[in-house]
């Protein structure tokens, strides 16, 4: 049954066309006259199969309507959420998605990689090979310096990757940090691409322009990001705020501690600043920052009996 074979993933079907060769599609994945006829005519065909496959019945639905559901779910992925997220899913041909799993497992990624991958990123399944996707691997291996060998790993790391403009985001976002000083491509693909799926405008330049109101100079907040990259991430009203104003009023803190840990920010505040620090203050003894938040439950205790 060919079409429970293209659900199930199986590298034969997804990988050929009619004659053996790999099949790629090149246009965005929507619907043409001629894929939506020909598709009709397995409708009927394979109707009842694929009712019997599905988790839930769903009645009045095309039958490439339940195929894609079915695909989704034997994936491990939560059809109801992706096709909400990516309408557009709904009219894509069976053909253009089958051409954009190949085109990912040609690239190094495996099949148990893909429920993440579209999980996350609904909209890789109806995008463009040509137009996004291409982009995406030659901004990888020419801008990042990434081989083609590890595309899967810098992939698995930030799905989103895929579903974000070179053009318009990936580029100018290493642009920005590059001439903030994070010159090492391989590594901002590697442990920081999140960075580079981040809106310059509306993430990174406010939550550095946030570290320089609390009176740190640019080159000091500059400094900051580029020992604790993951302080782009952060929120500054659920995040930097609370934790400053705990850190600075209950702590009595400096700027001069955090610029020397930045880490600190990165530390839950209910969960470790505020317990380790009423500790201390239950003994009257005080460490570093580092020493505080880092150690294990079994080191801290340990530091401060021998306190």
């Amino acid at each position: 049954m060919p079409g429970l074979q293209s659900l199930c993933l199986s590298p034969a079907y997804m990988l050929s066309g009619n004659n053996g060769n790999i099949k790629v599609t090149t246009a965005p994945c929507l619907p043409t006259k001629a894929t939506t006829l020909s598709f009709s005519k397995r409708e009927n065909q394979h109707s009842q199969n694929i009712d019997d496959h599905l988790p839930l019945p769903l009645p009045d639905l095309p039958t490439h309507v339940k195929e894609k559901i079915l695909f989704l779910e034997l994936m491990g992925v939560d059809s109801g959420r992706v096709l909400a997220l990516n309408p557009d899913l709904r009219n894509a041909s069976p053909d253009c998605i089958n051409s954009i799993v190949s085109f990912l497992l040609a690239r190094g990624i495996h099949h148990k990689d893909l429920s993440r991958i579209f999980g996350m990123c609904p909209k890789v399944l109806t995008s463009s090979i040509t137009s996004d996707l291409i982009p995406v691997f030659r901004f990888l291996s020419g801008d990042l310096h990434v081989p083609e060998s590890n595309f899967r790993k810098v992939i698995n790391k930030c799905p989103r990757l895929l579903v974000s403009s070179v053009k318009d985001q990936l580029k100018p976002a290493l642009l920005y940090l590059q001439r903030l000083g994070f010159t090492d491509g391989e590594s901002l693909a590697y442990s920081d691409a999140i960075l580079l799926v981040s809106s310059v405008e509306k993430t990174l330049i406010p939550k550095l322009q946030y570290l320089i109101s609390l009176g740190l100079t640019r080159e000091e907040a500059v400094g900051m990001v580029l020992r604790c990259p993951g302080l782009f991430t952060f929120s500054i009203e659920n995040n930097f705020k609370p934790k400053y104003e705990y850190f600075i009023k209950e702590m009595g803190g400096t700027l001069e501690e955090l610029k020397e840990f930045p880490q600190y920010f990165a530390f839950s505040l209910e969960k470790r600043i505020k317990p380790r620090h009423q500790e201390l203050r239950r003994f009257g003894v005080s460490f570093p920052l580092p020493d505080m938040l880092k150690s294990t439950d079994e080191e801290f205790k340990a530091m401060i009996h021998n306190k």
